[in-house]
């Protein structure tokens, strides 16, 4: 007994047991450590194992299991009309990707599906299915997403493994033909024409890449390679286009070539004070979604790679240098014979008459060949070429259009007598439609020649060079004076009282234009092949320019001048054009000058 009295409590064996197992926390601390000393270790052992002492048979091993090395296409960018319109665009598509490990044993049965559903070639798809010792292979690019899913589940359903898709954005174009004449098409991997190849460095982007290992499941495989470089998209491209405008121009022209049975033709509106080109049609044109359906000769731009003889609407440039030249004014007179007799030929007017007594105004009015010749006598052939070129002949317009043809125009210390006679009312050289609208449209410009644009702001073409509205030039070609005085002669060719154009005229507006008639030669024999190119050129309001409308229809089957061919699509599209832009008539009279004395 204690003297206190209170029991002593002892510790029997049991409890020492128990806290010889349950141990120090210094004990347990130590035991923890050497255990992930021992893990620690062997994860260094197998890190040196794999990247010191045997990396090539491992790399092998990885190999066996699949390294996908897999394209990250960019999306490309959006080319646009000038109100942000998309021509072209980039939509959601997949490309359809196999892994002929999982493929092989069942490649007839898939390929059979695959060229039914996708339209792929049978034995190719065979091949890629079965490839040998590969992980991944490509069957098909730039597939609609709903189709291509479309695919997939039918393989699935039919109990088909390891065919999968990818993003692989399609190129789309909105409006089908539209515009397609320049805007161009794709290919599958590559830019086939029009603006998309143009300026393909500006539109692709750069594409990415993504590099893993795939298990013999289709699983990336945890912990192994697994690489990405982010795609870098493309930048959009804007164009001076209007695409309501476009479209517009393109039916009217089409419905003007079908109903005169016509070759093709070609419609172009430019503003008129800055050069940018708001419409540029062709006809026959394609539709830029399925190219492979239409003609390769109409995959481009007629208006630009077709050269071809202005007739009469040249006489225009040659009055207005004359009159620039201090040669002649609207009101000067000329005594026009029945026929012209110059060196071996005879140089008729397309309207038969006996001596004629016009002024200057009134050989514009009637489109009179010999009163042209006989006032431009007071040019020498370099005289005439020297303003012509100024106006843009000769040279192309290098507003970024692929195969551009420069037209002919003989430099004026080779060419003789006789061909000036003929260049002077529109013969014997050669230009593209924009290279015509462009120069009527100095008139309507006052005098100064505004390079045309088709690209807002600015851009650079594959060959380096650059284009757009930022980069467009001006230069006087002749004076203000003589722009007004020939834009009034030009009002004389609609007036339905003597011109030869009524049909060209805009109701409530004042239009000044001209005609042209003028022989196609063939290319292949380089003569007369007894079809015609029928234009019409012009402006309103022509007292205060807006718009410069030019539209050539070649080799309609359908008898027809200028005038009564080209001149009525003509307002259709002058008239829809000042209407959708909201263009008011001045409210002035039109031009009174004489055209007889």
């Amino acid at each position: 007994m204690t003297t206190t009295g209170r029991p002593q409590l002892r510790r029997g064996r049991g409890s020492e047991a128990r806290e010889g197992r349950r141990g120090s926390p210094m004990v347990r601390l130590r035991f923890g450590f050497v255990l992930i000393a021992m893990v620690l270790s062997l994860f260094g052992a197998r890190l040196v194992q794999l990247q010191g002492i045997d990396p090539k048979s491992y790399a092998q091993m990885a190999a066996a299991e699949g390294v996908v090395d897999l394209t990250l296409p960019a999306a490309r960018g959006d080319i646009l009309d000038r109100n942000g319109v998309p021509l072209a665009a980039s939509v959601t598509g997949k490309m359809v990707v196999a892994d002929p490990l999982m493929t092989a044993a069942d490649a007839p049965e898939i390929a059979t599906i695959l060229s039914s559903e996708l339209g792929l070639d049978y034995f190719k798809a065979l091949e890629s299915l079965r490839e040998e010792g590969s992980r991944f292979e490509y069957l098909d690019r730039r597939v609609p997403a709903t189709k291509a899913e479309g695919v997939i589940d039918k393989l699935k359903q039919a109990g088909y493994q390891g065919v999968t898709t990818h993003e692989d954005p399609v190129r789309n174009y909105p409006a089908g033909e539209v515009a397609a004449n320049l805007v161009g098409f794709m290919g599958t991997d590559e830019p086939l024409g029009g603006f998309e190849r143009t300026f393909d460095a500006q539109l692709s982007g750069t594409d990415g890449r993504a590099r893993y290992t795939q298990g013999r499941g289709g699983y990336r495989v945890p912990l192994a390679e697994n690489s990405i470089t982010e795609a870098m998209d493309g930048q959009p491209l804007q164009t001076t286009l209007d695409q309501d405008l476009q479209w517009f121009v393109t039916k009217a022209l089409a419905q003007t070539v079908e109903d005169y049975r016509a070759k093709s033709g070609a419609a172009i509106v430019m503003d008129s004070r800055t050069g940018e080109v708001l419409a540029l049609a062709d006809v026959p044109t394609f539709d830029a979604n399925s190219p492979q359906e239409s003609p390769e000769e109409d995959l481009g731009s007629r208006a630009l790679s077709e050269p071809f003889e202005p007739g009469s609407v040249e006489k225009v440039l040659t009055v207005a240098s004359l009159v620039d030249a201090g040669k002649v004014t609207a009101r000067t007179k000329i005594k026009i014979p029945s026929s012209l007799a110059r060196q071996d030929r005879t140089i008729n007017d397309w309207f038969d008459h006996d001596i004629i007594k016009l002024t200057m105004a009134g050989v514009i009015a009637k489109s009179s060949n010999i009163g042209t010749v006989l006032a431009a006598d007071q040019f020498s052939p370099a005289e005439l070429t020297g303003y012509l070129s100024k106006f843009g002949l000769g040279e192309p317009t290098g507003v970024g259009v692929r195969g551009e043809t420069r037209g002919i125009l003989t430099p004026g210390e080779v060419m003789t007598s006789q061909t000036k006679d003929r260049v002077a009312f529109g013969q014997s050289l050669s230009v593209n439609a924009l290279q015509m609208t462009a120069a009527v449209n100095t008139v309507a410009n006052g005098g100064v020649r505004v390079s045309p644009s088709l690209i807002r702001g600015r851009a650079t073409t594959d060959d380096g060079t650059e284009v757009g509205t930022e980069v467009a030039t001006r230069a006087r070609v002749v004076s203000k004076r003589a722009a007004r005085q020939t834009a009034q002669m030009m009002e004389r060719v609609v007036d339905p009282e003597v011109g030869v154009a009524p049909r060209a005229q805009v109701p409530g507006y004042r239009v000044a234009g001209k005609t042209g008639t003028a022989q196609r030669v063939d290319g292949d024999c380089g003569c007369y092949d007894g079809s015609f190119s029928l234009s019409f050129g012009g402006f309103a309001p022509a007292d205060d320019p807006r718009f410069t409308v030019y539209v050539v229809i070649h080799a309609p089957e359908v008898d027809g001048g200028g005038g009564s061919v080209a001149g009525p699509v003509f307002s259709r599209i002058m008239g829809y054009a000042l209407s959708r832009y909201g263009v008011p008539p001045t409210g002035t009279k039109p031009s009174r000058l004489p055209v007889e004395w």
